[in-house]
């Protein structure tokens, strides 16, 4: 008996003619596999759906999924989440016929390095993240990377460190003992641990690849001081002292992330994005603390050189949607 064919409902017409700005599917979870290293990631893939379809074929983001990781694994020697994101972004608008296609990826990966002081291997876990947004003007796409990091509060270390100079000075020291004193030690602060994340996006028709471990340098050092899973004890004292010489607030760890991208990042152009967030979990206050700059990388430039203020700054939103228009 033959079985007759089915309706393509997704494809007939809705009841009411409106487009939706994104369909699509959220929570797909991935083991990716490059050269015996393993990639844990997730996905969520997007169309914008014209006033005529009544629904996006789901199993094709399912389908397409697979066969761009199979694609990407079998072409890279090294995990690229804004190279997959293209990959599938593509193929999805091809094959739902759609205008736009969007799909985000966050990734987590391990990576080796030394301690401090010791040398010992320690393995830390950074979280990879790759947008993109493809159009028929082609694809706009964003890396990103967050990693964690140790903060010390200026503001109470200055407080320490002023009732330390008035038990110096009378235990009769002299001003000039008392800041040699200072020098030596490192005055005592609360501190936090810092979670930094960093984006960085280029245009449709920009071919620059941004290597992600550059951009955790950068996190990693907008912070006080780095830190480390396993750590011997000339480690810990290396990490602490570091920490409380360089005491920064979360304004700061973000300023020190824009500071990298401008200054690190001349080869790319003004219409490139930049968003850097910190947040900082607290140990003597029971809330935490954020802070975030977001805009062209542009207006971040003629930021930095005037500093004057812009009124409006670009947030990533605004960055995506602009993608083929």
């Amino acid at each position: 008996m033959q079985i007759a064919a089915q309706p393509d409902v997704q494809a007939s017409v809705p009841s009411l003619h409106v487009s939706l700005s994104r369909v699509g599917v959220t929570g797909v979870e991935k083991v990716i596999r490059i050269n015996d290293q393993l990639f844990s990631a997730r996905l969520e893939c997007f169309v914008d759906l014209g006033p005529n379809q009544k629904g996006a074929h789901m199993s094709r983001f399912e389908e397409t999924v697979n066969e761009a990781i199979g694609e990407v694994v079998l072409g890279e020697s090294a995990f690229r989440a804004e190279t997959l994101a293209e990959r599938i972004a593509s193929t999805v608008r091809e094959r739902q016929d759609a205008l736009r296609a969007e799909v985000t990826i966050a990734a987590r990966y391990p990576e080796h390095k030394p301690a401090p002081h010791s040398g010992i291997l320690t393995q830390e876990i950074y979280t990879l993240f790759g947008t993109a947004v493809a159009s028929a003007h082609g694809t706009r796409r964003a890396v990103g990377v967050a990693a964690q990091g140790m903060t010390a509060c200026p503001c109470a270390q200055q407080l320490v460190a002023a009732a330390a100079r008035e038990r110096l000075a009378g235990d009769g020291f002299t001003d000039d003992e008392i800041e040699r004193i200072l020098d030596h030690v490192p005055v005592a602060t609360h501190n936090q641990r810092g979670l930094g994340t960093l984006h960085v996006g280029v245009p449709e028709g920009v071919a620059l690849d941004i290597d992600a471990s550059r951009l955790v340098g950068i996190v990693e050092e907008s912070m006080s001081s780095e830190i480390y899973e396993l750590m011997k004890r000339s480690d810990e004292g290396a990490v602490v002292e570091k920490a409380h010489r360089r005491p920064r607030f979360v304004e700061d760890c973000v300023r020190e992330m824009v500071r990298g991208v401008v200054d690190g990042f001349s080869e790319l152009d003004d219409a490139s994005f930049v968003s850097a967030r910190q947040e900082n979990l607290e140990t003597i206050h029971q809330h935490n603390v954020v802070a975030e700059r977001f805009g062209l990388l542009g207006e971040l430039r003629r930021e930095v050189a005037s500093g004057e203020h812009l009124l409006h700054h670009t947030s990533m939103r605004e960055w995506l949607d602009a993608a083929g228009r």
